[in-house]
């Protein structure tokens, strides 16, 4: 007989739970159990032979799904990057669900096979080449490393690719860009070019028609002229943060920007990769104490991919620090000595760097500065599973993307059943060494507890029953990994699933 609960239920319960088998998850990809595609095939970690099936599927949602998963290994996910939907292949471009900044890029291939895509007529389809590389520009898989590597690629789209990272290149780079022979190339470069140019900004500032946004991006990307800082300074002083932190900003500029009177433009100054001695000493004995903070953050001489480091680990609260992307590197040297500096700003950067050796993370795992051991929890696979739990514990805008990391723990944790924040009292109840099994929380005041309590297989069997047959907490009595294989094929098909 049919339970009093949706057969949505049961399917998207089974699809989530770790503990069913293969065959069980294999079925879950009939065009029937379509409500619990995302839970099975986006959501959780899969079998590989359930990822294989899933890529190869005949249904595009199926395989879109896929394409999501951020448990599948990204060169497992590239696979579908030939795929024959566009919405198949966008999904690969917009990276893992939930989208979060700290993401593994795609492999080379994949990129340059997404960036130098072309229409094919008649192939049908929503999406363009264009909006699909749209989708992969703002996924944090493309870092700035890969766009330098493809400066001299043999498509010409992808040298037209590299010529967007024009700060980074050399003077040769620029020169061959601009020398191209395929005319697609020498016009990105050419645009790229006029950012260096303080006469483009100039025609383009007072351009009727141009938003505040549009403004502000401009004075972030274009060298400024001085009559524009003027302006900036005496009409619309709004637009000097952008002044603060744009890189083509003239040095003259930028030492009157350490002296405003506005502590938070001293402040971003400070951070810059291109301050010269005198005027860091100047902020370093600044009277605003956030400002000598950052001046002595970082010591001269700074790269700007240090500097853009720096600027991602400052935060006077380590509750306000979270998972940065990759973007653009800094050199594994620079990390390493930052690992046993004096400053935590430094230590702080080293924390981000997955490819700190074991004896350095014990290290940070241990700092006195808690927002190094934050962000070596966000950052690095061997840090210690206390240290992450620590950060869940202390950091409630960062456990969305902490549950997805393996070394977050899920058992031991006994002494949180209690907790007063129901986050941290859901994932303790779900707590398979729990010493009893966590019946009083089927009744806790927070939805959350209450399922979490119902995936735990501590319950005793005709307590599981009772749960399958409740509405409320069927779905997640479905996922409890104490259910044999055997039950799991019941409950499919007692969910219509053929």
């Amino acid at each position: 007989m049919l339970p009093p609960v949706a057969p949505d239920a049961l399917l998207r319960g089974v699809a989530a739970n770790r503990a069913a088998p293969s065959d069980v998850l294999l079925r879950l990809l009939a065009p029937e159990a379509k409500p619990a595609r995302l839970d099975l095939c986006e959501r959780r970690p899969l079998p590989d032979d359930v990822v294989e099936a899933a890529l190869a599927h005949p249904e595009p949602g199926v395989r879109r799904a896929i394409a999501r998963n951020r448990y599948v290994a990204v060169e497992i996910r590239s696979r579908l990057v030939h795929d024959p939907l566009d919405f198949v292949r966008a999904a690969l471009a917009g990276g893992p669900r939930p989208r979060f900044q700290r993401v593994e890029p795609l492999p080379d291939e994949a990129l340059a096979a997404l960036l130098s895509a072309e229409d094919e007529p008649g192939r049908g389809g929503i999406l363009t080449a264009d909006e699909i590389r749209q989708e992969l520009a703002f996924s944090f898989q493309l870092p700035t490393a890969f766009s330098l590597r493809t400066v001299d690629h043999p498509h010409p789209r992808l040298r037209a690719h590299a010529a967007r990272s024009w700060q980074h290149l050399t003077p040769a780079e620029r020169e061959a860009l601009l020398a191209d022979p395929d005319e697609t190339v020498r016009d990105q470069a050419r645009r790229e070019a006029r950012r260096l140019d303080p006469a483009a900004l100039e025609a383009l500032f007072h351009r009727p028609g141009l938003s505040e946004r549009d403004r502000y991006t401009m004075l972030w990307l274009y060298a400024v002229t001085d009559a524009i800082a003027e302006h900036c300074f005496t009409e619309e002083p709004g637009y000097l943060p952008a002044l603060a932190a744009s890189p083509y900003t003239p040095a003259h500029v930028v030492a009157r920007l350490a002296r405003h009177p506005d502590p938070a433009l001293r402040r971003r100054v400070a951070e810059r990769a291109d301050l010269d001695a005198g005027s860091l000493a100047e902020l370093a004995a600044d009277p605003d104490p956030s400002v000598r903070s950052r001046a002595l953050a970082h010591p001269l001489p700074r790269t700007r991919a240090q500097a853009s480091v720096i600027h991602g680990v400052l935060a006077d609260d380590p509750a306000d620090l979270g998972p940065i992307g990759a973007g653009f590197e800094a050199e594994p040297d620079w990390y390493l000595a930052g690992a046993v500096s004096e400053l935590p700003s430094l230590r702080r950067a080293a924390a981000t760097w997955p490819g700190l050796p074991a004896h350095l993370v014990d290290r940070l795992a241990d700092d006195p500065d808690e927002g190094v051991r934050h962000l070596l929890a966000y950052h690095h696979p061997l840090a210690p599973p206390a240290t992450v739990l620590a950060a869940f514990l202390a950091s409630p805008e960062q456990r969305e993307y902490l549950r997805t990391l393996p070394t977050l723990p899920r058992k031991g944790l006994q002494h949180l059943l209690t907790h007063e924040d129901p986050e941290v009292r859901a994932l303790a109840a779900a707590d398979p060494t729990l010493d009893h099994p966590p019946v009083e929380l089927l009744t806790d005041p927070d939805e959350r507890v209450r399922r979490a309590a119902a995936t735990n297989p501590l319950l005793p069997p005709d307590v599981v029953d009772a749960l399958l047959a409740d509405p409320a907490l069927a779905e997640a009595a479905a996922a409890n990994p104490a259910l044999t294989a055997a039950r799991l094929h019941r409950l499919l098909d007692l969910a219509g699933l053929p």
